[in-house]
């Protein structure tokens, strides 16, 4: 039986304070806890209504978690879903790998994305092409966040996030970095390299000037229409399809 303690304590990871300080984060919905059951992540607690503690029985029981039944109002109530009625799970945070390693192919490179369903989007698309690395400025959005968490769909699981000086990492980076601009060479005509940064910007402000100057190419995405922009997780979606057909 879960605690009045315990159910303050479930509640609390909604916020990054508590997040950082239990070093600890919220993973809520059946294919995502189930995705992270089975992955490297160290689950402590999986709750949830009988019917899915029976189905998923098997995983839960080879896992060291420590296993929860509770009504679907209860799950509602510690969780960040209006309405749950399946799962919800704590997750500890893995520890921040020191050494940082590039993906001989594509890294995704994040300049202070803001909000947290473009981060979970781009975190799921990363995971669709293949993209293994994802590089985030420290302002970047918190990937713990239980709206990108649960907007990964799971893909978290398989995508390595690091927050990084970006200055310190582009200066560093010996290969091709593109920059996603309203104004720049056309995604269509360009020869990308196979190994390459790709940095997108602030969905309000695009690249800054401290990471602008480490870009070698600016690229857009040819405008047909009357729209003013495409929103950050949309224009990563269009130019990874773009890089993987000519790659």
């Amino acid at each position: 039986m879960l605690t009045k303690a315990k159910i303050k304590y479930i509640k609390s990871l909604q916020l990054k304070k508590y997040r950082q300080q239990e070093q600890c984060f919220l993973v809520e919905g059946e294919k995502n806890v189930i995705e992270f059951l089975t992955s490297d992540y160290q689950v402590d607690i999986v709750a949830g209504v009988v019917e899915m503690l029976q189905k998923h029985s098997a995983k839960l029981i080879t896992s060291k978690s420590k296993i929860y039944e509770v009504n679907e109002k209860l799950l509602s109530d510690i969780g960040s879903f209006k309405n749950n009625n399946s799962l919800i799970a704590v997750v500890q945070i893995p520890k921040a790998e020191q050494k940082i390693e590039y993906n001989t192919k594509l890294n995704l490179v994040l300049d202070d994305i803001q909000d947290p369903g473009n981060m979970g989007t781009i975190i799921r698309i990363a995971d669709w092409y293949g993209i293994e690395n994802i590089f985030a400025s420290i302002t970047t959005t918190d990937i713990f966040n239980p709206k990108v968490v649960n907007a990964t769909m799971g893909s978290l699981t398989r995508v390595k996030v690091r927050y990084t000086n970006l200055e310190k990492l582009l200066s560093e980076y010996k290969g091709e970095v593109y920059g996603a601009y309203l104004a720049g060479n056309s995604i269509h005509e360009v020869n990308f390299a196979e190994a390459a940064m790709l940095v997108i910007g602030n969905e309000s402000k695009g690249i800054s000037d401290s990471v602008e100057k480490y870009i070698s190419k600016k690229i857009t995405i040819p405008r047909y229409g009357g729209a003013e922009s495409l929103n950050a997780a949309m224009a990563t979606a269009i130019i990874c399809d773009n890089i993987s057909r000519k790659s």
